[in-house]
């Protein structure tokens, strides 16, 4: 039977960012399994184009939070948006994403009266956001009847700043969409490349460190091309002049050129310093057969399979990511098998899969089986 299923986005719906892929790619799986899907999410563009079930909730403003500029709506505005949205969708169960933000997702805690499912994202052990609303956050979080996180790091997180526990069900990638498509006119082209794909002007994407290790890479390399992809302003500053025309800027890209990106490189490197407690990006990449170098952060580890799906290289380092991608651009066969290698670990995180995970946690709260909200996380299959 299909469920009414209301899911809230605490980010900006026209800004790209993991939370806003994992509610979109949620709510498209979960109307294939025949439920009845509406999501609340602020709406900065509002010539920005729009799924059906989207609701927008106006305009965000800009916040700092987990390190991060969020695009948030707060205050009694969207407080009575949230009430209207509640009442009109009349709901089985409210899924809301990122409580511990002061956003949507927190009011909607505050209104709501019946089922809410919470899912954490922010991995962040010195949250400062989190810290100061934990009081308020405990409020919102004692009417919440099932708790999930997308990654170990996003649990222990929600442990040290809220209490209580989550099941543990990672982020989705929806396999077939990157697994196959033709690459963007010019690449792979000779001489080698590598990829990436980000907000192009936030630190802790690591671009810079990326930018330094192509400055050691490329005059040795007369061929060798950086392809970057995403939105933002990066600065070349660092990078030699007579080195930036092998540096492409693609800017932001729709759905189709992104999963087109992932197939122009002969290297996708995920240079991330921290404050991600999964990794879309890699997904993405390990479905699209990507052979992979990413830092080591614990996230990143995680979803490689500690170095079995891609190599790592140590966080923050450029000479070492350097010396790895030198080693990957020279070693065809390594990259077959770490492709391979990808391919096969990216099935646990298909969001036919996921998305049964999510499904069954609603039917377990529907059914009034108790709280989940200090279930033992389980391993992918189990059920919680």
């Amino acid at each position: 039977m299909g469920r009414r299923v209301g899911i809230v986005c605490p980010y900006s719906w026209d800004v790209p960012g993991g939370v806003q892929q994992h509610v979109g790619d949620l709510a498209e799986a979960l109307i294939a399994m025949g439920h009845h899907v509406s999501v609340l999410a602020p709406v900065g563009d509002p010539e920005h184009p729009t799924p059906s079930y989207l609701v927008s909730a106006g305009r965000p403003v800009p916040v700092r939070y987990n390190g991060s500029v969020a695009r948030v709506r707060f205050g009694p505005r969207a407080s009575a948006r949230v009430r209207r949205w509640i009442a009109e969708g009349d709901f089985d169960v409210v899924h809301v994403h990122e409580p511990a933000a002061p956003s949507l997702s927190l009011l909607t805690c505050w209104s709501a009266d019946g089922p809410i499912v919470a899912t954490f994202h922010t991995s962040n052990p010195r949250s400062r956001a989190m810290s100061a609303t934990s009081t308020a956050l405990r409020s919102a979080m004692e009417k919440v009847n099932a708790r999930i996180a997308v990654s170990e790091a996003a649990r222990r997180t929600l442990v040290e700043h809220v209490g209580g526990d989550a099941v543990l069900i990672p982020n989705g990638v929806s396999v077939r969409r990157f697994a196959h498509a033709e690459p963007l006119s010019g690449w792979p082209g000779e001489g080698g490349s590598i990829g990436f794909l980000g907000r192009l002007d936030e630190p802790r994407k690591g671009l810079g460190v990326l930018l330094e290790a192509f400055t050691h890479l490329a005059p040795r390399r007369p061929g060798l091309r950086l392809l970057v992809a995403g939105p933002g302003h990066p600065d070349l500053s660092g990078v030699p002049q007579e080195l930036r025309d092998r540096v492409v800027l693609l800017g932001r890209l729709d759905d189709a050129d992104k999963v087109r990106a992932y197939h122009c490189a002969d290297l996708f490197c995920a240079p991330n310093l921290g404050g991600e407690s999964f990794g879309i990006v890699l997904t993405e990449a390990m479905a699209s057969g990507a052979a992979i170098v990413a830092s080591d952060i614990p996230a990143f580890d995680a979803v490689l399979n500690g170095g079995e799906a891609g190599e790592l290289f140590r966080v923050g380092d450029a000479e070492h990511l350097a010396e790895r991608a030198a080693a990957l651009l020279d070693d065809p066969d390594r990259r077959a098998e770490l492709s391979r290698a990808a391919r096969a670990a990216v099935r646990a995180y298909d969001w036919d899969t996921v998305a049964a995970d999510i499904a069954h946690v609603y039917e377990t709260v529907l059914a009034g089986n108790g709280p989940l909200t200090t279930v033992v996380p389980y391993r992918r299959g189990e059920r919680p």
